[in-house]
């Protein structure tokens, strides 16, 4: 697999950011390397999956 990645200017003035999942991420910018990871201790009986909290503005 050959990936190519060229990088253009970026100008973000706002980011209006109205959720998050369980596991997320948001990057503006550049980086080198990402490594993400999740573990769960808790059994699976209960783990609630629900609806979405939204975030409130300060």
């Amino acid at each position: 697999m050959t990936f190519q990645v060229v990088n253009y200017e970026l100008s973000t003035c706002q980011i209006d950011v109205t959720s998050v999942s369980a596991s997320s991420l948001l990057l503006v910018g550049d980086a080198e390397v990402i490594a993400l990871s999740s573990m769960f201790d808790t059994p699976p009986e209960s783990l609630i999956i629900g609806p979405f909290v939204p975030l409130t503005t300060r």
